[in-house]
């Protein structure tokens, strides 16, 4: 009787564990919410050198963009820390096979020229050097 009532107890723990693991698998705490941050704080600089990156690997376009302008970061505080982005950017000079980006110039062609406002979420983990896209989302200004 006391090892069936011990089974009984081992099963209850073990699925007691296990639908709680499940039920958050896939979701991150949020330790801090959204809040403004420096545009000049190092982890925003390595998101927006990260987000633009991807953005430019992604993009169609023969040329590199670059950010013109911050409009608004913010951090978040999960497993990771989140950094949510508003820029506007736009189209360089530097053609995509330079591999240039930051020292290059904006095309100052009225039919060259283009800019987007873009919002971007990028997870990080500086800790481990990780780097994830969450959100790229632009559209022309």
């Amino acid at each position: 009787m006391a090892r069936l009532c011990l089974s009984l107890l081992l099963l209850v723990a073990t699925v007691t564990f296990v639908s709680r693991g499940v039920h958050t698998w896939g979701r991150s705490k949020v330790v801090r919410n959204f809040q403004d941050i420096p545009e000049t704080y190092v982890y925003v600089r390595q998101a927006l050198w990260h987000a633009m990156k991807e953005y430019n690997k992604a993009s169609k376009d023969k040329y590199t963009f670059k950010v013109v302008k911050v409009l608004k970061s913010q951090e978040q505080v999960t497993d990771s820390l989140d950094y949510f982005l508003k820029v506007k950017i736009a189209r360089t000079m530097c053609k995509k096979i330079s591999g240039e980006n930051e020292n290059c110039l904006l095309q100052q062609d009225p039919q060259m020229k283009k800019m987007f406002l873009c919002t971007f979420i990028v997870a990080t983990k500086p800790w481990k050097f990780e780097f994830t896209m969450v959100k790229k989302q632009c559209e022309e200004a």
